[in-house]
C-alpha cells in the first residue's frame, strides 16, 4: 500500500530550538516501504513501485500492516558518506556490487493500525522500540534542538544539510512546515558560456589556463536574470548549434550548488546574483 509522502519545506539558517528534533539530511532515494498480505513493497515518493530494485530490503521481518518512510542510500567506503551518483548507478543497475542502506525515518502504520496522528516524538519511540535488526536498515539518529552546532558539524563533513522537524508534528501528506530542510550549500563565481535554445537552460564554465571548463547546465534562474542574459547574450555569440548558443566569457554569476559531481560538475546549480 502506497502512502504520499510528507515533504520538507526550506528554511536558509539553522536555528536552535527545542520544539524540533535535528536529523541529518541523507543523499539518497525516498522510499515507502509497505507490507501487506505477507508481501513486502517498495515505493518512490511519486508512487512508482520498485520492489525488483532492491530486493535486499524484502526480507525485513515487520509484521502485515506495516509502512515504514526512508531514504536508501549507497556509502562511500572510504568516507562513509552518502553517495547520490552511486546510489543511482546502483538503482539504475541490479549487477553493480553496491551495499545499500535503507535509513528509516518514521513509521506510518504497525501491525494494521495507523500511526500519522500520532505525535512525531511518538512515533519516533515506537521506531526504535520495533524496528527489526536486518543488514541493510537502519533507523536514523536524531537529537532534540541543537541545530546550529549540528548544521557546523555537517558543513565541517562536507554533508548535504539537516533536517528539522516539530517535535509534537503529525504526519501530513504534503509539503509542510512542521518539517524544515536546510541545505549546506556550495557557492562559487562562474562564466555563462552558453544559452540553450529549446526549454531554458545556460551553460556554466570557469577560466583555467587561459581555457574555459564547462561545468554543467543552469536551470534555476530568476526571471529578471533571464532577462538580462538574453538582452545581453547577442553581444557576446561566438557560435551555434541546433541546440545551443555559445558566449564570450563575460557575464558572471554567484551560484549555489549541492555538490561537485565525479565528473566536476556542479550538481543543481541556481543563480544568486550578479558578480559586477
Amino acid at each position: 500500500m502506497f502512502i504520499k509522502p510528507m515533504l520538507l519545506q526550506k528554511t536558509n539558517d539553522p536555528f536552535d530550538n527545542d520544539k524540533y528534533i535535528t536529523e541529518l539530511k541523507l543523499d539518497g532515494i525516498r522510499i515507502i516501504l509497505s507490507k501487506w498480505e505477507g508481501k513486502v513493497k517498495l515505493y518512490t515518493r511519486h508512487n512508482n513501485d520498485v520492489t525488483s530494485k532492491f530486493k535486499e530490503l524484502l526480507d525485513l521481518n515487520v509484521p502485515n500492516g506495516t509502512v515504514l518512510d526512508g531514504e536508501v542510500v549507497v556509502t562511500d567506503p572510504h568516507t562513509g558518506k552518502p553517495d547520490f551518483e552511486v546510489t543511482m548507478e546502483r538503482f539504475m543497475s541490479l549487477k553493480t556490487n553496491h551495499t545499500i542502506m535503507f535509513c528509516i525515518f518514521d513509521v506510518l502504520y504497525w501491525e494494521g493500525h495507523k500511526t500519522t496522528q500520532m505525535p512525531l516524538i511518538e512515533r519516533k519511540k515506537l521506531l526504535g522500540e520495533v524496528l527489526p535488526s536486518h543488514p541493510h536498515v537502519t533507523p536514523v539518529k536524531w537529537i532534540v534542538g541543537n541545530g546550529k552546532a549540528y548544521f557546523n558539524l555537517v558543513k565541517e563533513q562536507a554533508l548535504e544539510g539537516v533536517v528539522f522537524k516539530r517535535i509534537d508534528s503529525i504526519y501530513q501528506h504534503k509539503r509542510s512546515h512542521d518539517w524544515l530542510k536546510c541545505i549546506n550549500y556550495q557557492f562559487g563565481s562562474y562564466f555563462i558560456t552558453g544559452v540553450r535554445k529549446d526549454q531554458f537552460g545556460v551553460m556554466l564554465g570557469k577560466e583555467e589556463n587561459n581555457k574555459i571548463i564547462n561545468l554543467g547546465v543552469m536551470e534555476f534562474v530568476p526571471p529578471e536574470a533571464r532577462k538580462k542574459i538574453y538582452r545581453e547574450s547577442n553581444e557576446l555569440i561566438t557560435n551555434e548549434t541546433d541546440e545551443w548558443i555559445f558566449l564570450k566569457a563575460k557575464l558572471q554569476c554567484e551560484v549555489k550548488y549541492r555538490n561537485l559531481t565525479k565528473k566536476g560538475l556542479l550538481r543543481i546549480p541556481s543563480f544568486v546574483d550578479w558578480v559586477s
